[in-house]
């Protein structure tokens, strides 16, 4: 089991954020503009850890080289069941320096929306203790 896979699913943050690169670009499936930075991305990590409910894995999918990978996944927010992937990309150290999220359907994309928003507060105060 991949790392990054192993450190979501025992919800150990600490370890997933010690996975991210210094300048780590974080594309959000619903946010207009990526956010740049290890700080931003760990809190808004930790944002979507108390948001997501039965968050499951269901596959890996590795590039030839490793540097990149897709990890499909379902979740529930607010009551709405929603299936996504996060695509990362390896640099030549082992962190993760572009981290991309997809969601659908549009229902809890919006539910994702709605309750990201109500993290913002706690996940700008994360970012900037770091």
């Amino acid at each position: 089991m991949h790392p990054f896979r192993k450190a979501v699913e025992s919800g150990d943050m600490d370890a997933v954020a010690g996975l991210l690169a210094d300048d780590v670009v974080f594309t959000s499936p619903v946010a207009f503009k990526p956010y740049v930075g290890k700080a931003v991305t760990a809190a808004i990590l930790r944002g979507v850890s108390r948001v997501f409910e039965d968050l499951t894995y269901v596959r890996e999918i590795a590039g030839p080289d490793g540097l990149d990978h897709a990890f499909v996944f379902t979740a529930t927010v607010a009551g709405k069941k929603l299936q996504g992937c996060d695509f990362l990309h390896f640099d030549e150290n082992g962190k993760i320096d572009d981290f991309t999220v997809m969601v659908r359907p549009l229902s809890a994309a919006q539910a994702l929306a709605e309750a990201m928003g109500a993290q913002f507060e706690q996940i700008a105060r994360e970012a900037a203790e770091q």
